[in-house]
C-alpha cells in the first residue's frame, strides 16, 4: 500500500482524513485506510461501532471531497496523486468499488455484527475493521491470511456434486460441482482477489481479466455457457456434506481458492459493471466445478499440492512458466543459502544473523509459531527481524540494479512478472551462477535500499511524497554513472555485504544523485504532469540519466574489474 497520511478540514468544516491506499486492478478495488491508535489500547480498550463510524466518516469525507473538487495538497506529495488516480478511475468507470479499512489496536466491540455498505457517486463502499485480535489470528495461521469461508447452502441451497476420487488418497479427495454463474459472480464481488490462488493472480494482474468469447458467450448464449466453458478448479482445506434425496450437496467451505479459471469467475463478475444489460444473463449460467479437498495437516505439503494442480491445470492454457515463478526452485536455492549463510557481526555484536529470506509470505512469523519463549528469542537474536526480505523485495532490488527504475515503478506485481521471466530464461542456461555470491549480493543491495530510502527522508528537501520512486531512481542512476565513468568497472556489492552498512564514499555519492533525481522527476516542464505515473515511463528514465555528477575517484578501491 502507498502511504499517504492526509488530515484537514473542509470549506464546509468536515474532517478529511485519510492513511494510505491501494489500486487492486484485478477486481477494480480501491482500498483507502485510515488508522486509530491508542497507547491505553493495550490494556485491551474496545471500540465501538459508533466510534467506528465516526473515524469511517472521515474517510468518507475525504473521498466525498475528492469526488467534487481537488484538495488543497502539495503536488509533490503522495495524497495529490491519489487525489488524481480517484478522479481518473472514477471518469473512466474505473473504480468498482471503495473499501475503507480501519487499523486498530483497540479490540472489537463484540457488538458490531456488521457494517452496512454505502455508496458515494454511485460506487458501493465496504467497511471493514482490522483489530489486534484480527491481526493477532491472521499471524498465527499456517497460511498467513483470513481464510475464506463460504456457505453454499445460504447462497444456493448447497451445490450438487458427485465424489470423484477413483484411485486411493490420503491427502486429498475430489469433487465435481455445478455452480450458478450468479452465485460465483457474488462471491467473487464479495473477496475479490483474495478468492485467487497466487499464480493465478500474477496471470490476472498482468493480462486483461475478461476473455471474449466468455464475454460473447454471456451476452449471446448464456444457457450454452456450461457446454462451452471449461468451469473452474478449486481447492479447499475442509466442506460440508449433506445427502439428499436428489444426491450429495456441498453446502460449506474452508479455505476456497480458485487455482484455475480466474478469467472465467472475473468475466461473469465484470458483466454487472461493464454490460448491465447482459447482467440478467448470469441466472441462465451454470459452471462446471472441480473441487481438490485437501487431507493433508502438513501446511507445506498442502501448499506443494496447491502449486502442484496449478501448474497442471494452468499448462493447458497460455499462462507462461513465468506465472508459476512464486514457486520457482530459485526461490528454494535463496531459501537455503538465508538459512545457512551467516552475515558478519557488527557494532560490537557477539554473535551472527542470517538474513531471513520469506520464500512463503509471513514465513518469518510461521517459524516461531510453535516456539518456546526462550526458542523464540534465540531465533529472533539469530534472525533480527528487519533482516528479512521477501520475494517482490528481492525483485524490486535486482530490477532496480540491472537499471530498469521505471518497471520497479509500474508495482510490485508488475516489476515481479518481468524478474520472473529473466530469472526462469537465466536458470535454464546458467543455474550455477545463482549461489551464494549471488545471495550476498541481493542482501547488500537491500542493505543498500533500506540505507538510501533513510537517507532521503532526512534530506532537507524531501516533502514526503515519492520516496519508492526516488530510491529506486537514485540508485539505478549510480549504476549507470559507475558502468559510464569507470569504463570496464563495476561495484563490488561484497564490500558493503562484508560492512553490512554503506561504505562513506558510496554514500557521499548518493547523498548529491537522490537531489538530482527529484529534481528530474518532479520537473515542471515533465510531460506527465503526475509524477508517479511519469516515472512509470522509459522516458522518464531516458531523462534522468541525462543528469550527470562527476563520481569521485574514491570509489575505484570499491569496484571490480569486469
Amino acid at each position: 500500500y502507498i502511504p499517504s497520511y492526509f488530515v484537514a478540514t473542509a470549506k464546509n468544516k468536515r474532517s478529511l482524513r485519510v492513511d494510505g491506499y491501494f489500486y487492486e486492478d484485478i477486481d477494480s478495488t480501491m482500498n483507502l485506510f485510515i488508522s486509530d491508535y491508542d497507547d491505553a489500547s493495550w490494556t485491551g480498550k474496545v471500540i465501538t461501532k459508533t466510534q467506528a463510524t465516526a473515524i469511517f466518516k472521515k474517510l468518507l469525507n475525504f473521498v466525498e471531497e475528492c469526488f467534487g473538487n481537488r484538495l488543497d495538497a502539495d503536488e509533490s506529495t503522495s495524497v495529490a496523486d491519489l487525489n488524481d488516480e480517484l478522479l481518473l478511475e472514477k471518469s473512466r468507470g474505473g473504480i468498482r468499488k471503495l473499501k475503507m479499512i480501519l487499523l486498530t489496536n483497540s479490540v472489537m466491540s463484540d457488538r458490531i455484527k456488521e457494517l452496512p455498505t454505502k455508496e458515494v457517486v454511485n460506487i458501493p463502499v465496504e467497511f471493514q475493521i482490522w483489530d489486534v485480535e484480527r491481526v493477532y489470528k491472521v499471524c498465527l495461521s499456517d497460511s498467513g491470511k483470513e481464510t475464506i469461508e463460504i456457505d453454499f447452502q445460504e447462497l444456493a441451497g448447497g451445490l450438487p456434486c458427485i465424489e470423484a476420487s477413483c484411485a486411493e488418497t490420503a491427502d486429498y479427495k475430489s469433487y465435481l460441482c455445478i455452480i450458478p454463474g450468479e452465485v460465483l459472480a457474488d462471491i467473487y464481488d464479495k473477496y475479490g482477489g483474495r478468492l485467487l490462488e497466487e499464480n493465478v493472480r500474477m496471470f490476472l494482474s498482468t493480462s486483461s481479466s475478461v476473455n471474449k468469447k466468455i464475454k460473447k458467450t454471456i451476452q449471446d448464449e448464456p444457457e450454452r455457457f456450461f457446454a462451452y466453458n471449461n468451469g473452474i478448479s478449486v481447492t479447499s482445506r475442509s466442506i460440508v456434506l449433506e445427502n439428499r434425496k436428489t444426491g450429495l450437496y456441498i453446502t460449506h467451505t474452508s479455505d476456497f481458492q480458485i487455482i484455475n479459471g480466474g478469467q472465467t469467475t472475473a468475466s461473469l463478475s465484470n458483466t454487472r459493471f461493464t454490460d448491465k444489460s447482459s447482467a440478467k444473463n448470469l441466472k441462465s449460467i451454470y459452471v462446471p466445478v472441480k473441487m481438490t479437498v485437501l487431507n493433508d495437516p502438513d501446511q507445506n505439503h498442502a501448499n506443494d499440492l496447491i502449486r502442484n494442480i496449478s501448474h497442471s491445470a494452468n499448462s493447458q492454457n497460455k499462462v507462461t512458466d513465468a506465472d508459476f515463478f512464486s514457486t520457482h526452485k530459485f526461490h528454494i536455492q535463496m531459501e537455503k543459502y538465508s538459512r545457512a549463510v551467516f552475515a558478519p557481526a557488527v557494532q560490537g555484536a557477539q554473535y551472527e544473523t542470517h538474513w531471513f529470506y520469506e520464500r512463503v509470505r509471513g514465513q518469518y512469523l510461521h517459524s516461531q509459531n510453535r516456539m518456546s519463549k526462550a526458542a523464540r528469542n534465540k531465533f529472533q537474536a539469530s534472525n533480527p527481524k528487519p533482516q528479512t526480505f521477501n520475494k517482490t523485495d528481492l525483485a524490486k532490488y535486482r530490477t532496480t540494479w540491472v537499471m530498469n527504475p521505471d518497471i520497479v515503478s509500474k508495482g510490485a506485481q508488475t516489476n515481479f512478472k518481468v524478474f520472473a521471466e529473466y530469472i526462469t530464461k537465466e536458470w535454464e542456461t546458467s543455474e550455477s551462477s545463482f549461489n551464494e555470491h549471488y545471495f550476498k549480493d541481493s542482501v547488500a543491495l537491500k542493505i543498500l535500499f533500506k540505507h538510501v530510502e533513510s537517507m532521503v527522508t532526512h534530506q532537507s528537501w524531501y516533502e514526503k511524497g515519492y520516496r519508492a520512486n526516488i530510491v529506486t531512481y537514485t540508485i539505478a542512476l549510480f549504476h549507470h554513472l559507475i558502468l559510464e565513468q569507470f569504463n570496464g568497472y563495476d561495484l563490488k556489492l561484497y564490500h558493503v555485504w562484508i560492512k553490512q552498512g554503506v561504505p562513506k564514499p558510496i554514500e557521499d555519492a548518493l547523498v548529491p544523485l537522490s537531489k538530482i533525481v527529484y529534481n528530474a522527476i518532479t520537473d515542471p516542464n515533465r510531460p506527465v504532469e503526475n509524477v508517479t505515473q511519469w516515472c512509470k515511463k522509459p522516458k522518464c528514465w531516458e531523462s534522468v540519466k541525462d543528469s550527470y555528477l562527476t563520481l569521485d575517484s574514491d570509489l575505484e578501491k570499491f569496484l571490480y574489474k569486469i
